[in-house]
Parts: structure tokens; C-alpha cells; sequence
């Protein structure tokens, strides 16, 4: 089935014009340079590090522009345990949305999110690195809400629900402190919201299905899809992202995706994710 190019939203375009955008492996990276800036703030001679590094708008505008970049690598904790704690969670999260989104998309995620921190530091004064992280474990959240991780490493709890309590926490935070705090954690969450966007669109009712002249005969796919399992040993549906069947995982849920030319099948983890295929 055929669509125009302007059926497609401006992140999906991108990507699919600059397949090699980005960096791979960004969020080890990140963690890494975390890892050594909370290291190196241990010793007595460094102590000043981060005072050197952080977020300030009046001091960038006395010329310390390195700031700019700088921030990034400014911990959410220097505590030994939680210093590592946070560079993990960072950089397992990093790694599920970019497996997930692929490198192009991932690093255009974090780059607008630290432009968008920036623009939001430079009007308030101060920004921090902390929120476009949390926008990571948000983004992971909404594809994979019932996925269960161990809280305390001992608690077992959907993911859905460890996002919303890291909202309602800041929200919380914002009443006792006041609105600076939900300031500050504005420009991530747009970003998240923007990169988010198509699912939240079907959620909330308002995306509409387009009418199109041709429609996919999808009894048509099936005869080819059984067709296919007598040829490959036997599974009837393959996931053209990630290459899971129906053997691998009897319980998985595949569709068909209308807005792809040609019978292309998803699992339910990527139907809603991932980029359309395009004969023309």
C-alpha cells in the first residue's frame, strides 16, 4: 500500500533519510563519562570538579561555554553505590531504546532533549542531566509497561508503575518546593511527549486510520504467511524487526502493518514501532 512521504511524522522521515546518524553505544558512553567524573570528585585534589563542570548560566555567560556540554557528564549521585547504581540504570536504559529505536533515532532523542535542557537552563538559570535520563526510563516504560524489574532488587513491579511513581515523586517535589523543580523537568518530558507521540496519539483516540483506495487482502497474507510455514520448518509468523515467530513465543501477538508496502508481520512490541517499509 502506497502513502506519501507526507504521511510519515519528521523524526521517522529523518531517520530513514540518515541511517547513520548518531553515535553507537551513546549511553555507554554517558555512563563512562559519569563513572569518571564521580570517581575522579572522590579525591581531595578534584573535590571542585563538578563545581567546574555543572550547569550555570551566569557563568557561561562569562565565557565558560564548556558548560554547555560539560553537565552531561555531572552524576545524580557521587555516593560510591548509587553513583554506580544511577550510571547502570542509565546505560541499561540507553541500550533498551536504542536496540529499540536504533541509533539514528536514539541519538536524535538525546540530542534534542539536551538542546531542549539548554534552552531551559539558559531561561531558569540551572539545568540538570538527571531528567533526560528519567526520560529514558519513561520512553522504556510506555513500550514495555508490563514488564516487571526488581525494585530495591527485591520487589518485583511493573514498569509502568516505577514511572509513574518517578512522576508523581517530582510532582510531589514541585508542590513542597515549589514549581522551579517541574521547571526544571519541563523541557524532558516535551521531548519525551514528541518522541512518544504515536503511541500516545492512539491512546488517547487521536490518530484516525486513513482511508486508502487499496486495501491490504489480509486473507491474502495469511495464505502466504501458511504458505511460508510449510517452507521454514513451520512457524506462521516472523517479526520483520526482530526476527521472533510463533515458535519462539506461542503467547506473542503478531499483526500485519497497513501503512508498510507489502505483508510485513510485527510482533506487538514493534507494530507500533518501527519504520514503515517503502517500495517507491
Amino acid at each position: 500500500m502506497m502513502y506519501r512521504n507526507d504521511h510519515y511524522g519528521p523524526i521517522d522521515r529523518f531517520c530513514a533519510k540518515h541511517p547513520r546518524f548518531g553515535i553507537p553505544n551513546l549511553a555507554m558512553y554517558i555512563a563512562i563519562g559519569q563513572v569518571i567524573v564521580g570517581v575522579l570528585s572522590l579525591l581531595p585534589a578534584l573535590r571542585q570538579l563538578p563545581a567546574w563542570l555543572i550547569f550555570s548560566r551566569s557563568a557561561i555567560l562569562h565565557g565558560e561555554v564548556w558548560r554547555l556540554v560539560t553537565f552531561l557528564l555531572i552524576p545524580s549521585s557521587f555516593n560510591p553505590f548509587y553513583l554506580l547504581l544511577g550510571c547502570y540504570v542509565v546505560y541499561w536504559t540507553g541500550q533498551m531504546l536504542e536496540r529499540e529505536w536504533g541509533t539514528a533515532r536514539f541519538s536524535l532523542f538525546y540530542l534534542c532533549g539536551v538542546a531542549l535542557s539548554i534552552l531551559g537552563g539558559m531561561a531558569l538559570g540551572s539545568t540538570s542531566i538527571y531528567y533526560i535520563h528519567l526520560s529514558f526510563f519513561l520512553a522504556i516504560a510506555t513500550m514495555y509497561s508490563e514488564m516487571q524489574v526488581l525494585f530495591m532488587f527485591v520487589l518485583p513491579i511493573k514498569m509502568k508503575w516505577l514511572a509513574l511513581l518517578d512522576v508523581a515523586l517530582i510532582l510531589l517535589e514541585g508542590l513542597e518546593s515549589g514549581p522551579f523543580v517541574i521547571l526544571l523537568a519541563l523541557p524532558s518530558f516535551i521531548n519525551y511527549f514528541i518522541f512518544t507521540w504515536p503511541f500516545w496519539s492512539m491512546k488517547l483516540g487521536f490518530a484516525r486510520r486513513r482511508a486508502d483506495p487499496q486495501v491490504i487482502n489480509f486473507k491474502k497474507a495469511q495464505r502466504q504467511a501458511q504458505k511460508k510455514a510449510k517452507e521454514t520448518g513451520g512457524y506462521l509468523h516472523k517479526c520483520a524487526v526482530c526476527g521472533l515467530t510463533d515458535q519462539d513465543d506461542p503467547n506473542m501477538e503478531f499483526r500485519y502493518c497497513s501503512k508498510c508496502d507489502g505483508y510485513y508481520c510485527y510482533c506487538a512490541n514493534h507494530i507500533n514501532n518501527h519504520i514503515h517499509i517503502r517500495n517507491d
